[in-house]
């Protein structure tokens, strides 16, 4: 999931930092799965490097390390556990959405986490018709903004609109969030429905929104701020869109940027599974870094990673991989290899087999990652959703997807937001 807007990569995955990979779990360039456990699940991953500017610029890590402290409870749980679409390693969370100022809210379970993503996308058919939100706008008499997010299985098309989010005790207040399918865009704008599988429904989607609480602000930044980017936001009249511009602070906006403290980023924090996996696995995301005693970095190495992409550099197998990035919205590993076994679009050795990769920043930190990939038919006869041993292919990028999350404590940090190992963005573990 990018030059940088939507960041997430789903299991199958490519589109990378291509435009928004992300999309309602994990998935990647394919939709094919080749098994009956379903395609990866969103990437999210911008478009063009050129759409991507970040908002901010990033300073230097070692900058801006004064974090204001907070005692709001700031723990959200998260879950992996069955769908309706039998989806594996699916990362859920329950999302609080509110009418701006009133307490006239509804909450929305099913909500994939995705830290390859930025911005809240929920489906229209999921909220209750008393959960009026507000339109965003357009910059032209009678028009409203929507969105085409790019996401590597797929694409979301909807109106931009206004909501206060809630999660845990955390309000992100008056964000614009992408209702999906909204009825007031109509149907997607041409060159958005071009891009590959609609996910206008919970089927699709699978599930009911997506949280994009990647290392940016804004799901597209500057570019869409300068100019009418392609794929991205559009004005509207009549169901008659067209591309446009959209300042920062009005683009589809990752909640936890507006929380009033713990603002800087999430920790990610799942257990360990068996090597046969399990069938639900319960954990926590923790808003902010270093602003209270459960966020703290502690001895995690810092990555720094690109301020424009959010990119991060893997060593495998003698190549090295720029286009590497952590994301907790792709449902398996996804690496290039050419001598897996293959099952479709996942890996399936006959024994299972440990590799070894070394993550890097370009501030020369760097951390050594062994992981085992088993075979993913047998994983998939064992009727569980979760499991840190499915792997798939991909194609000159490197994909941490959910897998690495378990047994370990993963932060992703906020561009240009101060945390006490400098401003991110960054991952840290």
């Amino acid at each position: 999931m990018k030059t940088r807007a939507l960041l997430s990569m789903p299991a199958l995955a490519l589109c990378v930092f291509l435009h928004a990979c992300g999309g309602g779990g994990g998935g990647g360039g394919s939709t094919s799965t080749g098994s009956s456990a379903a395609p990866s699940q969103q990437a999210s991953a911008p478009d063009a490097a050129s759409a991507a500017a970040p908002a901010i610029a990033a300073s230097s890590p070692s900058a801006n390390t004064t974090v204001a402290q907070s005692t709001t409870p700031n723990v959200q749980t998260i879950r992996v556990s069955s769908t309706p679409t039998n989806t594996r390693n699916m990362l859920q969370t329950s999302v609080t959405i509110c009418v701006p100022g009133t307490n006239t809210c509804q909450t929305i379970d099913n909500i994939q986490v995705d830290t390859g993503s930025h911005g809240l996308r929920v489906l229209a058919s999921a909220l209750d018709s008393s959960i009026a939100l507000p339109l965003l706008a357009g910059s032209s008499q009678s028009a409203i903004v929507a969105e085409c997010a790019v996401f590597g299985s797929g694409y979301t098309w909807g109106a931009v609109r206004t909501a206060d989010v809630r999660l845990a005790s955390q309000v992100a207040r008056s964000t614009s969030v992408q209702l999906i399918a909204d009825i007031a865009a109509g149907n997607a704008a041409q060159d958005c429905s071009q891009s590959g599988l609609p996910m206008l429904s919970a089927s699709s989607l699978r599930g009911n929104g997506i949280l994009g609480v990647g290392p940016f602000t804004a799901d597209c930044g500057a570019g869409c701020a300068a100019s009418a980017m392609p794929r991205w936001y559009y004005d509207c009249v009549s169901s008659n869109c067209v591309s446009s511009k959209v300042s920062v602070a009005q683009q589809v906006t990752n909640p936890v940027a507006n929380f009033a403290t713990d603002n800087n980023g999430v920790l990610i924090e799942l257990p360990d599974v068996p090597d046969s996996g399990a069938s639900a696995v319960t954990g926590t995301m923790t808003f902010g870094i270093g602003s209270q005693s459960n966020n703290l970095l502690g001895s995690a190495t810092v990555l720094k990673s690109n301020s424009l992409s959010g990119y991060v550099t893997t060593d495998f197998g003698g190549s090295q991989y720029g286009s590497s990035f952590i994301d907790s919205g792709s449902n398996g590993v996804f690496f290039p290899s050419t001598t897996l076994a293959k099952c479709g679009v996942w890996y399936c050795p006959s024994t299972p087999q440990t590799i070894a990769a070394t993550i890097r920043s370009s501030s020369g930190a760097q951390s050594a990652v062994s992981f085992t990939i088993a075979q993913s038919t047998a994983l998939f006869g064992t009727g569980h959703f979760a499991f840190d041993n499915l792997a798939g292919t991909a194609s000159g990028y490197f994909d941490w997807g959910l897998p690495f999350f378990y047994g370990r404590r993963v932060f992703t940090a906020l561009d240009g937001r101060p945390t006490p190992a400098g401003p991110g963005p960054y991952y840290a573990f």
